[in-house]
C-alpha cells in the first residue's frame, strides 16, 4: 500500500473522531464545509476536500513532518524501503551486510553516492531525502480544481492564525507560484473563491477583512507589500521571482547608476530586493501550482528555477511547509514519493468532476493532415454548434500543432471548411510564443471572457497546464507532438474541466501518430508499469577492453545512383492522347477510443468501434488546370485547353484526376530517360579523437 493509501485511511479515521486535535477549531471549519440538512459540501468537490483533510492532519495530528520521517511513522522497517521504492540486487545487500550497515546506510548511500542512485534510478527519492523543510505533494487530476485547493489551504491556515495568535505554528503568509504566465489568471481565481462556503461566518468576516492579494508586476523592482506584515498572499512566477541578476531588465536600473561597471552589481541587489521582501515575511507557507515544473532531479544541470527559490527562502525565512500540487505524481516515469493525496484522471470522471470522454476519443489512421483538419472542424460544428455553458459562452475547439509551420499550413484549410460549414472564419485566433503580447494576455487571461467571439484555438506550444478555458469541449492533436512533461496527455485533456449543469461530454480528436503517445502518457498517469520501470536494478560490470591494432582489409559497398539522360526528342500536340483517369471515391475510417476502467500493459485506450470517413476531393477548373499545363510543360494553351474540355465538359476537374493527368503528360513529353547503375565504395576508417590504436 502507497503513501497516500495508508494517509487517505488515517485522514478518515480522524473524521470519525470528529477530528480532534490540540485545534478544535478546525473540527467547526472542516465540518462547515458540508451542509446539515444534505450531508452535502457546500462549495469544495469531494477530492478537494479529502486533499484539504488530509493537509490538516498532517499539519496537526502528525505535526507538520518532514516526508522521510512520515514514511518511518507510517512503514515498519522492514516495508519502508519496498514504500520508497528501493529495490537493491543480492550482491549490493551483502556489501551493506559484510559493511555493517542497515536500513539506515541504504539512506546514506543514496544522499552520498551518485553511482548507487544512477543504478537504482532513485534520483526522485535522493532530491526528497535533501529536502531541509516539510514538502508534500496533493497530486489531483488536471481539472479537479487545485488552484482552488491551494485557495482554500491558505484560507483556512489565515482563519486558523487568526483564531489562535499565540500559536507560531500557523501559516500567515503565502507565496503561490502560478504555472507559467498565467500569474493573473490564477490570482483571479483565488480572489474570486467564495470564502464564505468555505469558513464558518465568524472566521470568514475576520479572514475576509485582514487578507491582502497581490502580484509580481512587470516593471517594478520590488513587491507591494509591507516588509513583515501578515496575511499576504503573494502570486508570482518563476520569471518574476529568482536569484539570477540576469532576469532584471535594464530599464529598472537606469537612473540608478551612470557607471556602467556597477551595473551588474545593481543588478544583483534588485534581484534579491523581491526574493527578501517575501523572506522578511513572518511563518511564510509556499504554493507551488502544477508541480513538475519544481519537482525532479538536478541530475547534473542547474536546480529547477522554483526549487532553488524555496531552498533560499528555507535559508532565510520560517517557511511552514511546502504544498506542491500536481495532475500526475511522476517525473520522468518516477514516482515522486512526496504525494500524499492522489486523485486520478478516471476517478475524476467517474465522480462527474471531469466530463465524460467515454466513446469522443476519435483516431484517423492514415489520413492526410488536410482530411483530418477538415473533418475535426467538420465533427465538431456539427456536435457542439449551438452547446454553450452556464454563463452563456459557446463551446471551444484546439487544435495543438508541433512547429509554427504546421499551425500556417493547417490555418488556410481551417479557414476554407468554416465558410463551407456556413461559419465565420474570423472565430479562429492563432497563439504561439511569436503572438503580440496583447494576444498571449487574452489567451492566459481573458480566455473565459464570454463576449470573445474566437472559437477555434490553432496553437504551438500553448493551452497546456495552467490553462483554463471553461467552454472547452473538444482538442484534436495535429500531427504529431514530441513536447516533453506530458505534453501530449495535457493537450488532449484539457476538454475535461467540467462546468456547472453541463451533459455533453467532450471529444478528443487525435492524428494516428499521437494515439501511441496518449496511450503511453495516461498508463504513466494510471501508475501502470512504472514501479517496474523505476526499481528494475541494471546488473552491470564494469571492465576494461584492448583493441590491438590489426590490417584491416577496406570495406566494400554497393551502392545504386541514378543518371538522367537527355533524349532528343520533339513533342507532337496532335499525336498526345489523355485519358480521363478511372480512380474510385477515397475511403477511410476513424477508429472511435474508449478508456478502460481497469489499464492493462496493452494501454488505457480500447478501441470501441470504427466509422467509415468519406474523402470529399476539391476540384479545380478546366481552363486553370490548362494554363498550368500549359506553363509546366510549355504547350499550346488552347490546344491542351480543348484536349481537357473534351473530358470535362462541365468545367470541373477532380484533384486526383489532375494528378493522374499530370502524370500521364509528363510520360508522353519528357525529353530525357533515367538510368539506374550499381557502383562499389570503399568506406574510409576514420579515428576518432584521442582513438591511437
Amino acid at each position: 500500500m502507497s503513501l497516500h493509501d495508508k494517509l487517505k485511511s488515517k485522514a478518515v479515521a480522524w473524521r470519525k473522531s470528529q477530528y480532534q486535535s490540540d485545534f478544535p477549531t478546525i473540527s467547526e471549519i472542516l465540518d462547515f464545509n458540508f451542509n446539515p440538512e444534505t450531508d452535502d459540501l457546500r462549495f469544495l468537490r469531494k477530492a478537494q476536500f479529502e486533499a484539504l483533510e488530509t493537509y490538516w492532519y498532517l499539519r496537526l495530528i502528525e505535526k507538520t513532518p518532514h516526508i522521510f520521517d512520515l514514511y518511518k511513522r507510517v512503514f515498519s522497517t522492514e516495508a519502508l524501503l519496498d514504500a520508497l521504492g528501493i529495490r537493491l540486487t543480492d550482491e549490493d545487500w551483502k556489501k551493506i551486510a559484510i559493511s555493517g550497515g542497515g536500513v539506515d546506510s541504504v539512506f546514506e548511500q543514496i544522499k552520498n553516492d551518485d553511482a548507487f542512485v544512477k543504478k537504482y534510478h532513485l534520483e526522485a527519492l535522493r532530491e526528497t531525502l535533501m529536502l531541509s523543510y516539510p514538502s508534500y505533494i496533493l497530486a489531483l487530476a488536471m481539472g479537479a480544481g487545485k488552484t482552488i485547493l491551494i485557495g482554500t489551504i491558505i484560507a483556512t491556515e489565515f482563519a486558523m492564525a487568526l483564531e489562535y495568535p499565540d500559536v507560531a505554528n500557523f501559516v500567515k503568509n503565502a507565496l503561490i507560484f502560478a504555472p507559467g504566465k498565467t500569474i493573473l489568471g490564477a490570482l483571479k481565481e483565488i480572489a474570486d473563491i467564495p470564502y464564505e462556503k468555505v469558513l464558518p461566518p465568524r472566521l470568514y468576516k475576520e479572514f475576509i477583512t485582514s487578507v491582502k492579494f497581490t502580484y509580481t508586476r512587470d516593471g517594478e523592482k520590488d513587491i507591494p507589500i509591507i516588509s513583515g506584515s501578515s496575511f499576504n498572499v503573494v502570486v508570482t512566477n518563476t520569471e518574476k521571482i529568482r536569484i539570477q541578476k540576469q532576469s532584471i531588465a535594464k530599464s529598472l536600473i537606469k537612473d540608478l547608476f551612470t557607471n556602467s561597471s556597477k551595473e551588474d552589481e545593481v543588478k544583483q541587489e534588485i534581484a534579491k530586493r523581491r526574493l527578501q521582501t517575501i523572506a522578511s515575511l513572518p511563518n511564510l507557507a509556499i504554493f507551488s501550482d502544477e508541480a513538475h515544473h519544481t519537482y525532479g532531479q538536478a541530475l547534473g544541470e542547474e536546480l529547477k528555477k522554483v526549487r532553488k527559490t524555496v531552498d533560499y527562502l528555507a535559508e532565510n525565512t520560517n517557511v511552514l511547509i511546502v504544498v506542491n500540487t500536481t495532475g500526475t505524481p511522476y517525473y520522468k516515469k518516477q514516482i515522486l514519493k512526496d504525494v500524499v493525496y492522489w486523485y486520478g484522471l478516471s476517478q475524476g470522471i467517474k465522480d462527474g468532476i471531469l466530463k465524460e470522454v467515454r466513446g469522443n476519443i476519435v483516431a484517423y489512421p492514415e489520413v492526410a493532415d488536410e482530411h483530418f483538419i477538415r473533418d475535426v472542424i467538420t465533427d465538431f460544428f456539427k456536435n457542439y454548434k449551438d452547446v454553450k455553458i452556464y454563463d452563456g459562452s459557446p463551446a471551444k475547439l484546439a487544435l495543438y500543432f508541433p512547429k509554427i509551420d504546421d499551425l500556417q499550413n493547417a490555418k488556410p484549410t481551417v479557414e476554407t471548411t468554416l465558410i463551407e460549414i456556413g461559419e465565420d472564419p474570423s472565430i479562429v485566433l492563432e497563439v504561439h510564443n511569436e503572438s503580440k503580447d496583447e494576444i498571449k494576455d487574452l489567451f492566459d487571461n481573458r480566455i473565459n471572457d464570454r463576449y470573445l467571439p474566437y472559437r477555434v484555438f490553432l496553437l504551438v506550444n500553448k493551452g497546456t497546464e495552467g490553462w483554463n478555458c471553461l467552454s472547452l469541449f473538444a482538442t484534436a492533436l495535429a500531427r504529431e507532438l514530441k513536447a516533453s512533461n506530458n505534453f501530449c496527455l495535457q493537450a488532449a485533456s484539457r476538454c475535461l474541466r467540467q462546468t456547472p449543469g453541463n451533459i455533453h461530454k467532450a471529444k478528443i480528436y487525435l492524428s494516428q501518430q499521437n494515439v501511441r503517445i496518449l496511450d503511453s502518457q495516461l498508463k504513466e498517469t494510471y501508475g501502470e508499469t512504472l514501479q517496474e520501470l523505476n526499481t528494475s536494478s541494471q546488473n552491470i560490470r564494469k571492465d576494461r577492453l584492448v583493441l590491438r591494432k590489426t590490417e584491416i582489409p577496406p570495406i566494400l559497398l554497393k551502392k545504386k545512383i541514378k543518371k538522367v539522360i537527355p533524349l532528343d526528342k520533339g513533342i507532337d500536340l496532335a499525336q498526345l492522347v489523355i485519358q480521363k483517369p478511372d480512380t474510385q471515391v477515397k475511403e477511410t475510417k476513424k477508429i472511435i477510443y474508449d478508456l478502460k476502467d481497469i489499464p492493462d500493459r496493452k494501454g488505457v485506450l480500447i478501441t470501441q468501434k470504427e466509422e467509415a470517413l468519406t474523402i470529399e476531393e476539391d476540384f479545380i477548373d478546366t481552363y486553370s488546370f490548362a494554363v498550368e499545363l500549359s506553363a509546366l510543360y510549355r504547350l499550346p494553351l488552347f490546344q491542351i485547353y480543348e484536349k481537357i474540355k473534351s473530358l470535362y465538359p462541365d468545367g470541373e476537374i477532380l484533384q486526383s484526376h489532375a494528378y493522374e493527368i499530370r502524370k500521364q503528360i509528363e510520360e508522353k513529353v519528357r525529353n530525357y530517360s533515367i538510368k539506374e547503375e550499381e557502383i562499389e565504395i570503399a568506406l574510409a576508417l576514420v579515428k576518432p579523437k584521442n582513438f591511437n590504436c
